[in-house]
This record gives C-alpha cells, structure tokens and sequence, in this order.
C-alpha cells in the first residue's frame, strides 16, 4: 500500500496568458472537469480519498475554496509580485512532518503517473518527474550528474536531456534544505531555482522520474488546452 503524502497544489498565480477570467486551474476540459478537479481525481487514485491536500491560492482565491471545500489553503498575498518559489515557501512552512508532493495547478497528466511515481514517495525521494521525448526552450530543462541525479534544473540549461513536468517530491530530510533557499531566491523566480541552489549547496540528491510514455501537458496557451483536451 502507498503511503499517502502530504500534497501541495500551487494555484495562486494569475494564469493572464491563457486569457480566462477564472484562476486557471478551474479552466474546464472537454469532460466536463476543471483541470483541478482532473488534478484531485489523479490524487485520490493514487493515494486515496483521506490524503491531504493543500492548495496555495491568490487571484481569485474565494473561486477555488469554493470548488474544493474539503481541501486546506494557504494565502499567498502576494500573488500577483511572486512566482512559484513563494508560493511553494508558504506551502511548505504550512506542511506537517514528512516530505511534500507538489505540482503546478495548470498540469493536465496521466492517472497512471502518480502511482508511478508511489515508489519514489515511498522511499522519501527527493524527485522531479521529467518528459525526455521534447526539451523546449521556454520550458524547465534539466542535466543529469554521474550518478544520474539531477545537477542543473532551469529554463536556461544548455544541453538539456528532458523537461521538467511541474510534478515533484521533496523528502522529509530534504524539506529544510529546500525551504531555506525558497525563502532566499528572488520574489520571480520559479521554485526550481531553489531545488538547483539545494542541489549545489546542500548536495541535495534528486532522481529524475521518466513519465516521456504518459501524458502531462501544462497549460498556458489555447493550444495546450487543445492538446489536453485530446487525452482526457
């Protein structure tokens, strides 16, 4: 049985590009699901219906506590001057004991990756899971070290061998680590950049997860709603 842990979602942000007026995550797919509520369903199949979830809210907020009334929230006011590295710090200054598992709120994906990923989780892994079939430039790009964990992880990596999904475990020991650099980046930086300061500062070990054969699409644009639209 996987042991369920904690979950965080990361849902403050505006999402101005996709160009809704609703939070994003509450965009809705051609199953009749919000992209949250898709999120939600994935979690509890993996982990079932009592693990708790933490939403990090901002723009809009009251639009989101209302479609998931059962989950725990955390305010970060400052949604609309910060990035996911803050949001990610509130989150996990809130978090319990044990490691935390995040992903971006905009993250359409495979209900079979989050029980891939169950072994990880079970073994307190620090992870990020990665897509090794593309490496765009806008995206999150990643490089590996000589024992294949990861060593470099930004949207400026040269040479990347996948990108990162926006789907992560931190483990218990690592947790402190990673928080100390979230609270030091810059307000705009992306929460990876504190995963790679906690790799080269404080030998954080990070396996990269292989998802490339599952789908999991991060909605920004029009087009990647179209995209989602076409597995869900």
């Amino acid at each position: 049985m996987t042991t369920a842990p904690q979950v965080v979602i990361l849902a403050a942000g505006m999402g101005s590009r996709l160009g809704r007026s609703l939070p994003k995550p509450l965009t809705e797919l051609s199953d009749g699901r919000t992209i949250m509520q898709q999120q939600f369903d994935n979690i509890h199949a993996a982990f079932g219906t009592n693990v708790k979830v933490t939403i990090v809210v901002g723009y809009k907020l009251e639009h989101i506590v209302e479609a998931f009334p059962d989950a725990s929230f955390v305010y970060n006011e400052q949604y609309d001057q910060t990035n996911t590295s803050k949001s990610l710090m509130r989150a996990l200054k809130s978090s319990g004991n044990g490691g935390v598992l995040w992903m971006n709120g905009d993250v359409v994906f495979d209900p079979a990756l989050l029980v891939r990923v169950s072994e990880a989780v079970n073994r307190d892994q620090s992870f990020v899971t990665v897509n090794t079939a593309k490496v765009s430039d806008e995206e999150v790009k990643y490089t590996t070290g000589a024992e294949g964990f990861i060593e470099k992880l930004s949207k400026t990596v040269k040479g990347g061998l996948g990108e990162a999904v926006g789907i992560n475990y931190v483990s218990s020991r690592d947790k402190a680590a990673l928080l100390y650099h979230l609270q030091r980046v810059d307000d705009q930086e992306y929460f990876e950049r504190g995963i790679e300061l906690a790799i080269q500062n404080d030998g954080m070990l990070v396996e990269p997860v292989d998802i490339s054969d599952l789908y999991a699409v991060e909605i920004d644009f029009a087009e990647d709603l179209e995209r989602a639209n076409l597995f869900v």
